[in-house]
């Protein structure tokens, strides 16, 4: 039976960092100014294991989880990583699913693959070269992703591409990912500039509203609404009505899912955060360090979950603005 926080949402879905690193410096989650030279990232020691992980995995299981994503930071920058993959899969009746920048998957796909992972999804903000780099700030070219994309289909993945929309920077690229994703059996979502943690200089103004997004699509490639997978799926699926597959948007800014989220979070360091815009994380690496049985940290999953009653994107307002906030780099989106 799922353990159901204050409104009655079942915990379904668990994100797990494996790293705090990246080698990407996306201006809307590690922009350079803040995680530049100097910057601290965290030792080995202070991360979880693949064991720990896999232990804290069968906890949530037994919690109702049902679907394991990894993030970082990079995940793929997380030596051995088909190795982690390998233990979640093994634990039964878990949708394991991998979010990337794509850069390393012409070296990993294959690995994962053959390690039981069945899909990927990969952040790509922009087809236009000089727009990426910038967004990127890295200088990493479009056309590498691409390979990564390849790699990934190629290796038998299932793939999704994720494009963060920031108005003024790359919503001029709405139509053209949608145009060179048509037909290519990948699905393309597009997820609104959120005011996640507190570096990325998040304004409402910078948010191309999902509706606009649709709506520009729709214009040249006509679409249609699709039913939703399951209760809790945060993005809005839409058809393109000649069959070239289908799009979705993710509108945690105008359209709040909250309601219906069902999804926890474990930072890299093995922190349990109840919401993408938590200020506050729970000690679970102290707890499985200082030598709690299953039982016990079943118990104190369930507990934390119990008492949850966070709905951030619902209240956002002048008065949530100041509030700190945990950074994605920590928790993967």
């Amino acid at each position: 039976m799922s353990t159901v926080d204050t409104f009655g949402r079942p915990i379904r879905d668990l994100r797990i960092s494996v790293t705090d690193r990246c080698n990407f410096r996306c201006v809307y989650c590690m922009p350079k100014e803040v995680f530049g030279r100097g910057y601290r990232f965290m030792d080995r020691k202070e991360l979880l294991t693949f064991e720990e992980i896999e232990r804290l995995a069968r906890a949530f299981v037994a919690n109702g989880v049902e679907k394991v994503r990894i993030t970082g930071g990079e995940p793929l920058l997380r030596r051995d990583l088909e190795v982690l993959i390998e233990r979640l899969v093994a634990i039964g009746g878990l949708d394991v699913a991998l979010t990337t920048n794509g850069t390393l998957l012409p070296q990993k796909a294959e690995a994962l693959r053959a390690a039981g992972l069945n899909r990927v999804t990969v952040s790509l903000d922009s087809l236009d070269d000089e727009t990426f780099r910038a967004m990127n700030d890295v200088g990493f070219p479009v056309a590498r992703v691409l390979e990564g994309i390849d790699a990934a289909a190629s290796a038998g993945l299932a793939v999704k591409v994720n494009a963060v929309v920031k108005r003024g920077v790359n919503d001029d690229q709405i139509l053209d990912l949608a145009r060179h994703f048509h037909g290519s059996g990948h699905i393309l979502r597009y997820i609104e500039y959120m005011d996640v943690g507190g570096t990325n200089g998040w304004r409402l103004d910078d948010v191309v509203p999902a509706a606009e997004v649709v709506a520009t699509v729709d214009a040249e490639l006509p679409l249609e609404p699709a039913d939703e997978n399951y209760r809790g799926e945060v993005a809005r699926r839409w058809r393109f009505r000649d069959g070239g597959g289908e799009i979705g948007v993710i509108a945690s800014v105008t359209q709040p899912f909250c309601g219906d989220c069902t999804r926890s979070r474990i930072s890299a360091e093995g922190r349990l955060y109840t919401c993408l815009f938590a200020s506050v994380g729970h000690d679970l690496r102290a707890v499985v360090r200082g030598g709690a049985d299953d039982a016990e940290l079943h118990d104190f999953i369930a507990r934390i979950w119990g008492r949850r009653s966070d709905r951030y994107s619902e209240i956002r307002s002048s008065r949530t603005a100041e509030l700190p906030r945990v950074e994605m780099s920590y928790i993967g989106g």
